[in-house]
């Protein structure tokens, strides 16, 4: 079995010049780990995750406790950290030149891949172009799929 037997065809992307607070809504909305970016040609040019919003100085937010994004992105009040969030730009944050796979990696590549660079989800690319996004749920599922096959074979 290889990555794009089990690779998520449908995924949100975002443009690098777009806010940072956009980016973080799309998040919450889709449910998704990360966002892949895409530029105006099409070409990937970077992934903002939820990692990206935590730990980072340019930011200078502190994170609150309990659900974090949530938090931050209920922020209403004029402070400096919303203004701050306000005014940054996806390509500002994201991190650029993002590890990709290509569509026909095996799985133990995938995963070994996600282990050594400690990574959840990864772009699946094809000639260069993205055609998936893989993460951890997906690779879970497979697992399951496989042992509710062998289960149901015995």
């Amino acid at each position: 079995m290889n990555v794009s037997d089990v690779m998520r065809r449908s995924f949100a992307t975002i443009g690098p010049d777009a806010p940072v607070m956009e980016a973080a809504h799309l998040l919450m909305k889709t449910n998704q780990r990360g966002l892949l970016v895409i530029d105006r040609e099409g070409a990937l040019v970077g992934v903002i995750s939820e990692g990206d919003f935590l730990h980072r100085t340019e930011l200078d937010i502190s994170p609150p406790p309990g659900n974090w994004l949530e938090e931050l992105l209920g922020i209403d009040e004029d402070t400096p950290a919303s203004r701050r969030m306000r005014a940054r730009l996806v390509r500002e944050v994201m991190t650029r030149d993002p590890v990709c796979v290509d569509d026909e990696a095996s799985l133990d590549e995938v995963v070994a891949l996600m282990d050594a660079r400690h990574i959840a989800q990864l772009p699946v690319v094809c000639g260069g172009a993205v055609v998936g996004v893989v993460s951890r749920v997906e690779l879970l599922a497979a697992v399951a799929n496989a042992l509710g096959s062998v289960t149901q074979e015995s």
